[in-house]
């Protein structure tokens, strides 16, 4: 097990490049097991659930090679449909592999996905959607089992805009008879980023972006190379690093539209930012007021994923903060370790009542899931003192060279194995 060293308490100046979506990868890999032809994914970030992936699609018969950051993927001799119980429990994600696996080979087999314990994150709505397309579901002994003849076309009705089964319910119906119209689905930049690498596969997908997607299946589809859009959630981290420390950063990459809920509330509480080009600028000084209320929702909303991070930025604020989280009911696990840094933070079921302090202090603290381990170590590069952050094997699961990006900007981080 790895940990961070961290002295805190310098400023960020410099230029961040900001790695392709970790959220819109995932399920382009998936989305490569539906053609038989080569697929080329270019600067795909090689982050621990990427990896998890590529292993996953290395088991059901796809041939994978890397050079640098371009990913090829070979579909051709896969045959196997069941995605190994291992894998599947490291990653959420896995789940993905649900619409496409069913659509190609008629069936598909997977133990119940894991990734990061924030809560309960039913795939209820996945299945249902499966099963309105025909393919029939069974789930007995922690594994799901879908089979079909032929997935068709029909209409599904989210009862929540889940960005999963949106992103699942699309790539089964890229292959099948009919159309497909997904209403209430989600509207985040990954479900566009898919439809965009689907279409270039031969797909007819339209509507990614609004509550209502629209599948005309086709009957194959081929081969494509394809740049993932940038990582807003990434991004946002570095755009909150730089408000906790103060200072300037350019974020190379970076889209600021994909960003307008974090980039109103940094604009809030006085940072300066402005884009160009692919660029983001950011200038804060050390005096910060507290965002009043800071309130999670699906796109275009303020991101869950970027919950744990506002919250450590909202506890050296001037004034109080109300945050509270309505995705997943226990997102709030690094709270008790930002007390221990000197945070002064009252959780209330959903809510977190936050009253700022002059700065937090060195400790030792422990990541316990994915944004909550960056949330700690932006603590620990803005607070008075020492610090260790442990357990990053989390943060490796969606940061490519985290340490090295903040190091090249002027924080005093280094990673030791325990």
């Amino acid at each position: 097990m790895d940990k961070y060293i961290i002295e805190g308490g310098r400023p960020l100046y410099g230029e961040v490049e900001i790695q392709s979506a970790k959220n819109a990868v995932l399920p382009l890999l998936a989305a490569a097991v539906l053609t038989e032809e080569r697929v080329v994914i270019h600067r795909c970030p090689r982050i621990r659930d990427v990896l998890n992936m590529v292993q996953i699609l290395g088991e059901l018969g796809c041939k994978t090679k890397w050079v640098g950051d371009e990913l090829t993927i070979d579909g051709g001799d896969a045959a196997n449909h069941e995605i190994p119980a291992a894998l599947a429990r490291e990653l959420r994600s896995s789940v993905f592999l649900l619409g496409s696996v069913v659509a190609r080979f008629g069936r598909a087999r997977i133990a119940y996905p894991g990734g990061c314990d924030i809560g309960l994150r039913p795939i209820d709505l996945h299945l249902s959607g499966l099963r309105r397309l025909g393919v029939w579901v069974a789930e007995e002994g922690g594994y799901i089992d879908c089979t079909c003849e032929k997935v068709r076309g029909a209409e599904v009705v989210l009862d929540c805009p889940s960005v999963g089964a949106t992103e699942n319910l699309i790539l089964a119906a890229a292959t099948a008879e009919g159309r497909t119209v997904i209403r209430n689905a989600a509207k985040e930049p990954e479900i566009v980023d898919l439809q965009n690498f689907l279409n270039r596969m031969g797909a007819k997908i339209a509507g990614g972006g609004t509550s209502v997607v629209a599948v005309d299946g086709v009957r194959r589809l081929h081969g494509a190379e394809y740049t993932p859009v940038s990582d807003r959630i990434e991004a946002g981290t570095f755009l909150i690093a730089a408000a906790m420390c103060g200072g300037e950063l350019a974020l190379r990459n970076a889209n600021p539209e994909n960003l307008a809920s974090l980039v109103h509330k940094l604009r809030e509480i006085s940072c300066k930012i402005h884009a160009k080009d692919d660029k983001i600028y950011i200038q804060c000084g050390k005096r910060r007021l507290s965002p009043s209320l800071v309130e999670t929702s699906p796109y275009p909303g303020f991101p869950t994923d970027l919950q744990a991070p506002m919250t450590a930025l909202a506890c050296i604020c001037d004034g109080a903060t109300v945050v509270v989280e309505n995705l997943f009911e226990t997102r709030f696990k690094h709270v008790p370790e930002l007390i221990r840094m000197g945070a002064d933070i009252t959780v209330r079921g959903r809510s977190a009542f936050i009253r700022g302090v002059p700065c937090l202090h060195g400790a030792d603290v422990c990541a316990s899931d994915l944004r909550g381990g960056a949330a700690l170590t932006l603590a620990a590069i803005s607070a008075e003192g020492q610090s260790t952050v442990t357990d990053l094997s989390y943060i490796d699961r969606g940061y490519s060279d985290f340490e090295f990006k903040l190091r090249s900007a002027g924080a005093r981080i280094r990673r030791m194995r325990v």
